[in-house]
């Protein structure tokens, strides 16, 4: 299997990632980027570990092989793979959002569904099934741009100013397309393999210059990745802003500047209809959104344990205010934790075989995921208090005999000497005050879309037949003459 080192070295290729108006030159050890990319290599490692129980065996080729990237054929592989999943995040503590298993839980309930690619003027099946076995092949870390760019929310791409704004079909050839155009927001894009392009906002037919999925290198040729303003060059170092100096992913929008794309790697094309059956007809909305809350759940135990030890080193961990706001604080999180089981526990094998997590309870989770979340952080920062500001400017005053003596004078706690209370409250900081900590807040609140769109989910995905059907029930047993 593919370890660390083997992705790292992948990295030096001739990918176009640009930052500051430039090009970086070697994203494996830029400033911007090398945190992340080690971070990723140590789950590769992880990964490659046969104790780590991450492994299984290809029954196709009898290989050992990353299960996280496998199609769960029964209720054992789906338990493995949420058992996988969560080894990822916490080693993460659920602060990557796109770690390589993510698309990979996608792009494995597509080629489960093979037939849902065959539709249309073009028989895709075949490529769906090749690309997912070489992503299981060679252990590749694949991330995704499935948005437009927001030009216009009150239109689709047909009608914007200009041609081909949202990535599409700027020609066709015999041997494949080329892309032009862009289309956002590839997370961890810079330090991938490869990135799946497509569609996830709903198109109109007239939109089938843009109806189109495929898969690309990061470096293929005339694709450019812009990136946004990177938190972790400015961190002083890993002692004050701990989270930012590890987990700080890359968002990018991706540039297809006349993008050549062979048919072998293409999934969708001019389809509009093809691109919601990818989606929501092979389970790869249910697959890859589990492994999401999957990695939500491991996130919110840790910001729980942080709320808990700051309450611990104040001293007020048995104060009723803060034990209420504990208890609110472990409620919210067991409600995400039994949602990831309880998906689990009414999954089911569909028609092919593969086996998707309930969408009751999955979509439910997803649901509240944008108030669960700012619920959370409100909560740790009423337990912080003014401790987050009152802490020395960086590393540099503790480590200078000059400041460090006031530091120890001034800056403690009874159950912590100032060295440990000033590195939990630099930990806080960085999970609800850095622009690290802004970013994730506002990246868990359209995690899966506006939060209408994800309330959708959990209402087409109930199953409110029987419920209304009981209160139907209810009303047929008694009239207006039942006056008792």
């Amino acid at each position: 299997m593919r370890t660390g080192s083997d992705y790292l070295t992948s990295l030096k290729d001739a990918r176009r990632v640009y930052l500051d108006g430039e090009a970086v030159q070697d994203v494996a050890h830029h400033p911007a980027f090398a945190p992340i990319a080690r971070t990723i290599a140590e789950l590769f490692d992880i990964a490659a570990d046969p104790a780590s129980g991450l492994t299984c065996t290809d029954p196709d080729t009898g290989a050992t092989v990353n299960r996280l990237f496998t199609i769960p054929r029964s209720r054992a592989d789906l338990t493995a793979f949420r058992e996988a999943a969560t080894a990822w995040a916490r080693h993460t503590h659920g602060w990557v959002g796109r770690s390589p298993d993510h698309v990979g839980a996608f792009l494995a309930a597509f080629a489960a569904h093979p037939e849902a690619f065959a539709g249309g003027d073009h028989d895709f099946a075949a490529n769906v099934a090749a690309y997912q076995r070489r992503i299981v092949e060679e252990d590749l870390y694949v991330s995704y741009a499935i948005i437009p760019p927001q030009v216009s929310r009150a239109t689709t791409a047909h009608a914007w100013d200009g041609e081909l704004v949202q990535a599409g079909v700027a020609e066709e050839r015999p041997d494949g397309i080329v892309v032009r155009g862009a289309q956002m927001l590839a997370t961890g894009g810079a330090v991938a393999d490869e990135i799946f392009v497509s569609c996830i906002k709903p198109l109109t037919p007239e939109d089938t210059d843009f109806a189109i999925s495929f898969a690309v290198p990061v470096a293929a040729e005339g694709l450019k990745l812009y990136c946004r303003r990177p938190y972790a060059p400015a961190a002083t170092s890993g002692y004050d802003y701990p989270l930012t100096t590890r987990f700080d992913e890359t968002d990018a929008l991706l540039v297809f500047d006349d993008v050549f794309v062979p048919w072998e790697r293409v999934f969708v094309y001019r389809d509009v209809a093809g691109l919601r059956r990818q989606f929501f007809d092979t389970g790869a909305h249910a697959l890859g959104n589990w492994q999401a809350q999957i990695r939500f759940s491991v996130k919110l135990q840790f910001l729980a344990g942080l709320a808990r030890k700051v309450a611990m080193v104040n001293g007020v961990d048995k104060f009723p205010g803060v034990v209420e706001k504990l208890g609110e604080l472990a409620s919210l999180v067991s409600l995400v934790e039994s949602a990831v089981l309880a998906a689990e526990y009414t999954a089911a094998p569909d028609e092919q075989g593969l086996w998707r997590p309930g969408a009751r309870a999955l979509y439910g989770a997803m649901g509240l995921q944008s108030e669960l979340y700012p619920r959370v952080l409100a909560i740790l920062r009423d337990l912080v208090g003014g401790g987050v500001l009152q802490v020395p400017s960086s590393v540099a005053d503790m480590t200078n005999p000059e400041t460090r003596a006031d530091i120890d004078r001034y800056i403690y706690s009874p159950n912590a000497p100032a060295e440990e209370r000033v590195k939990l409250f630099k930990l806080a900081w960085d999970a609800i005050g850095s622009e690290f900590a802004g970013r994730h807040h506002q990246y868990e609140l359209f995690y899966a879309g506006a939060p209408f769109v994800v309330k959708g989910y959990a209402f087409r995905n109930y199953g409110f037949d029987q419920p209304v059907a009981a209160v139907e029930s209810f009303l047929a047993g008694y009239d207006i003459a039942d006056r008792a």
